[in-house]
This record gives C-alpha cells, structure tokens and sequence, in this order.
C-alpha cells in the first residue's frame, strides 16, 4: 500500500539528457492536450505508446479498496510516463492522470524501440530515469520500517531536497505538494499530515509562509 515509485518528481532536468521532440515526430509521434484529471492511461491497460511530458504535470497513481488515493509519482516536462511497463509484457500497474492542462507527445510502441535501435544514445535517459526510479522505491520502502509519521515525511522531503535542488541551506526548498498530495505520497492521511507539519514547524525543522512549506 505505501507508494514505491517518484521518478525524479519536478527534477531540474540536463538537456543533455532530453529526448529530442523533433526525431520523436519523425518516427510518427502526435501530441495529445488533457485537460487537469483527464486520464492518460489506466490500470490494467496494456502499454502500446511511449508517452514523453511536453508541457505540464502528470501522476501516477492507484486506488485501494475504499477509494483512497495512493499517489506513485509526480513527473513533469521532460519526463517519460509508464516507461518500465513499456519494456514488459505486463499491463500497468498505476494510472497515469493530468495534473494540470498537459501537452503529452505519444509515438507507439513499435515505433518507438525502432526509434531507439536508430538513435540509441537515448538508451542512456531511459537507464537514468529507470534507476532514479528504483532509488527512490527503494528509499521509500526502507521508511515504511518507521513508525513514526514525521519520519516518513522527513524521507520524502529529505529525497526532494538531497537529490532535485541546488541549495542546501535550511529553508531552501519550497515543497511543491499540497497536503493532500504529501498524504498520499506516504500512506498518511490529511489530518496527520497536517499536525505533523505545524510540530515540524514549531521545532524549526521547516517553515510555513502563506501555507507554503520551505525545508
């Protein structure tokens, strides 16, 4: 039940590291607009498109049994959507759901591993994403031993701030989750979420200004 996937959620991202737009529209790529909760692909559904984020937020998410939300990842531009399961045989595991309003270029399958026999220089991206994302599963499987609720959050934001910004210094960072978004990233529910950030706050751990967070 606790989320295993973040891949590289709002990564400053190296444009050397990019796919480049243009060849994907070579090989027959199209874009797709969607519209803040339009679902890009669903659970159970079988992969048959390379999706690259061009424009906008995208998450991955799931369901348990009485409705609740368990987000996966947030992932922004630049960014590939599904892209383990699109080396598999194997149906996704999450949803994929627009943030925001979303610019999304989709090539399929079959042209896309074409894509990557012509120009495998990009083989490089996808073994960085995919093992940031097996980083971060593994972090966040390690918290799931903590019992308390300030810890995991702490893991979280510890990730955040250690591996996607430049500056280190106290209060740097400004968490650019709500904290709906931060519950359903660690298994929390919304009330603890929020107590355990006001005591985060009186112990000087991070700072509140406009109901924004800075860690």
């Amino acid at each position: 039940m606790f989320p295993n996937i973040m891949m590289n959620f709002l990564r400053r991202i190296n444009p050397n590291n990019m796919i480049n737009e243009d060849k994907l529209f070579s090989f027959g790529a199209d874009v797709r607009i969607y519209n803040p909760n339009d679902l890009i692909f669903s659970e159970g559904e079988v992969p048959g498109f390379f999706f690259l984020i061009s424009k906008g937020k995208v998450k991955l998410n799931n369901y348990n049994e009485g409705g609740k939300e368990f987000i996966q990842g947030i992932l922004s531009q630049g960014h590939s959507v599904g892209l383990s399961s699109l080396f598999t045989d194997k149906s996704y595991p999450v949803n994929a759901v627009a943030v925001e309003e979303s610019e999304i270029i989709r090539l399929p399958k079959a042209q896309y591993l074409q894509f990557l026999q012509e120009h495998p220089e990009n083989y490089f991206t996808n073994i960085q994403c995919l093992s940031e994302h097996m980083h971060y599963k593994f972090l966040m499987m390690q918290s799931m031993a903590f019992q308390k609720p300030a810890q995991k959050l702490l893991t979280l934001m510890d990730y955040l701030k250690d591996h996607h910004h430049h500056d280190q210094s106290q209060y740097a960072l400004q968490i650019l989750l709500t904290r709906q978004q931060l519950a359903s990233l660690t298994g929390l529910s919304v009330e603890t979420v929020i107590r355990v950030i006001k005591n985060m706050e009186k112990e000087g751990v991070l700072k509140i200004q406009n109901r924004k967070i800075f860690y």
